[in-house]
């Protein structure tokens, strides 16, 4: 940003290239709806003023004998502006360059990347990345700020003004009240007509629409009904009196046009859904409507409220480390921080809502979140009951709600399978909405319980298998025997699935046995005449079996006769507790490094390529390439694919 003097007075400065970039945006048809203008401007007063209360915790004398905070708007008809006026934390000539000129620290990179993926977003993402302000733009060909920090003299105040092209200006002036006045001067387009910002009635509206749960009060002048109005063109001697009945006229007097009530503090029996939803596209910038909620007020060691939101689709940042998270927490109705993610296990990071604690002190920090034993309790509480939230969706026999469970799946499912290892106090709620394919059922429906009800006489165990996705686990050799058997098996195709099942080992006293680990025992599903023969072909093989583990040496930790295939040649086995190929890679490609893990091969002796193994002549290269289609079967990845095909090619010239 350079900066050019003109005169002592005024300076003027460039907008970084991010700035101009976004405000070119703005200003060129970005935004369909340019009402959130309102919202946002608002918006920002609010957090000015929660600024100063917070501050003012310290220190008293910030309130400078005016301790009522309020939001006051000023529309001026015959100069075309409407202002928005705040007696908050207010700014210094430096605060106003550093928020107002430059937005770096606000994500402007990330925001300006992600209207290019979709411009449709652009409601949710002008809040989303701090550049609130900025949306004026949409309105006015020019903006003017007037602001003085908290504490400062009078004489220390900023004016700061912009046309919204390429750049600012910023000057000294006196300021007798702390705070900010925003002066937007409309374009011509935004004074008539059904796109008039001057309209009080309309801005009334867009205020109850956005800001109405916002706990200050939002003032505009009060306006009262005349009935006849003085003619001041009236001739000495005539009727000064209007026969028109009269008009609605401006007073001095400040009215409160919203609830001026958090909307949390007050009882769920008297807010109606649209309040709820309208609230949580305020402080979540969504536009769509949450997918449910839960508003409760905890009684107990630690008291404390909560209003907390599932959103219907997930955040693109969702699975992104420095992913902000959290909720907004406020103490006694005085605003903290806004993503406290303390308040919230990580698995449950896609919750949004407000946390009124009644016994956290009010200058809480976030060192003091981390340690604070009524934090964890608040975070066990919150972790609960959206828990239980979630599992009155699944377990409910309403269509509209079982459709809600279904879509929350979609989304976040796959983030819920995180809380089986960060959660164990809670694992089994978290199983309980766990919703998988199988081998019988392709659509992922089926719960542990649905499973169990299924499951055939004698069968003592949860069956399941890890793959890449739906297709490679219902063609995986693993699942042959089961199929032949008659018996269900879970498939589960998430790359957080294998992590998670470590941390799984029974649910509802049924153990979970992964099928691709560890020997296949079916116990009572296999009969006698089957183990006799399974014996009688483990001899007969011994001799191709010890071959084979001369020929693979150190890629096989060892090669055994199978009992789990039916149609394949061969598949790869790893023990109980070790790391599948699947896993492997994955850890791999995070950069992590992996302890070496051979795998077993299981050969099939009924199958044909495995019988001819015993008279090749080419012994060596049909065993490696019998490894390594096993390999590939299982969603490994061949260390020299040359060689592999090289090999194919031999062998099916001969």
């Amino acid at each position: 940003m350079s900066e050019e003097n003109q005169n002592p007075a005024v300076k003027k400065h460039t907008f970084e290239a991010e700035v101009a970039q976004l405000l070119h945006l703005v200003t060129h048809s970005l935004y369909s709806n340019a009402d959130i203008f309102v919202r946002e401007l608002v918006s920002n007063a609010s957090d000015a003023c929660d600024k100063l209360r917070f501050e003012a915790t310290n220190d008293d004398s910030l309130y400078e004998d005016d301790g009522e905070l309020k939001i006051r708007i000023a529309i001026d008809e015959e100069a075309k502006t409407i202002t928005f006026i705040d007696n908050g934390i207010g700014m210094n000539e430096a605060d106003a360059i550093e928020n107002l000129g430059t937005i770096a620290k606000s994500g402007t990179k990330a925001f300006l990347d992600k209207l290019s993926e979709s411009q449709k977003q652009e409601g949710q993402l002008i809040g989303q990345f701090g550049v609130g302000f900025y949306s004026g733009f949409i309105v006015a060909d020019t903006i003017t700020v007037e602001s003085r920090k908290a504490g400062d003299p009078s004489d220390k105040g900023v004016r700061w003004v912009s046309d919204g092209t390429g750049s600012f200006t910023v000057e000294t002036i006196d300021k007798e009240t702390r705070g900010t006045a925003i002066t937007l001067h409309l374009k011509e387009e935004y004074t008539d007509g059904e796109d008039n910002y001057l309209d009080r009635g309309k801005i009334k509206r867009l205020v109850n629409k956005y800001s109405d749960h916002i706990s200050l009060p939002i003032q505009m002048r009060k306006e009262v009904w005349q009935e006849d109005v003085v003619d001041e063109n009236a001739e000495e001697g005539e009727d000064s009196k209007s026969s028109t009945g009269g008009e609605m006229v401006l007073t001095d007097e400040w009215e409160t046009i919203n609830k001026a009530s958090a909307l949390w503090t007050r009882s769920a029996s008297e807010i109606e859904d649209d309040e709820y939803i309208d609230f949580y596209k305020n402080i979540t910038y969504d536009f769509d409507e949450p997918l449910t909620w839960t508003h409760n007020r905890v009684e107990g060691r630690v008291q404390y409220t909560q209003l907390l939101y599932v959103p219907k689709k997930a955040p693109m940042d969702l699975y992104t480390r420095e992913q902000q998270h959290g909720l907004k927490l406020y103490v006694k109705r005085v605003f903290i921080m806004d993503d406290a993610e303390q308040l919230l296990p990580m698995y449950l990071r896609f919750v949004k809502g407000v946390i009124d604690s009644a016994d956290l002190p009010l200058n809480v920090s976030r060192e003091l979140l981390q340690e604070s034993r009524d934090v964890k309790s608040i975070r066990d509480g919150n972790a609960r009951r959206v828990l239980t939230m979630l599992a009155s969706l699944a377990n409910s026999e309403d269509s509209d709600k079982q459709e809600k469970f279904a879509q929350f799946y979609s989304e976040f499912g796959d983030v819920i399978k995180e809380g089986l290892g960060e959660d164990m106090g809670n694992q089994e709620r978290i199983a309980k909405l766990l919703r998988y394919a199988t081998s019988t059922n392709e659509k992922v429906e089926t719960s542990f319980e649905d499973y169990k009800a299924r499951m055939i006489e004698g069968q003592k165990a949860i069956y399941y298998l890890t793959a890449d996705n739906l297709a490679a686990a219902k063609n995986s050799p693993q699942l042959e025997l089961f199929k032949k058997k008659g018996i269900e098996v879970i498939l589960m195709t998430s790359r957080v699935d294998e992590w998670a099942m470590n941390f799984l080992t029974a649910f509802d006293g049924t153990p979970l046995q992964n099928i691709a680990k560890g020997a296949v025992d079916l116990g009572d599903l296999q009969d006698e005449e089957e183990k006799a023969e399974a014996q009688k072909a483990e001899e007969s093989m011994k001799p191709v079996v010890d071959k084979l583990k001369t020929a693979l040496g150190e890629r096989a930790k060892d090669v055994k006769v199978s009992t789990r295939l039916v149609d394949s040649p061969a598949c790869l086995v790893v023990g109980e507790g070790e790391l599948s190929p699947q896993m492997i890679q994955m850890l791999r490609q995070m950069g992590q490094e992996v302890p070496e893990s051979k795998p077993t091969l299981e050969v099939n002796p009924e199958h044909p390529l495995i019988k001819k193994l015993e008279s090749s002549e080419q012994f060596d290269d049909l065993a490696q390439v019998i490894f390594d289609q096993a390999l590939l079967a299982d969603g490994g990845q061949l260390d020299d694919p040359a060689a592999y095909l090289k090999r194919v090619n031999e062998l099916l010239m001969r």
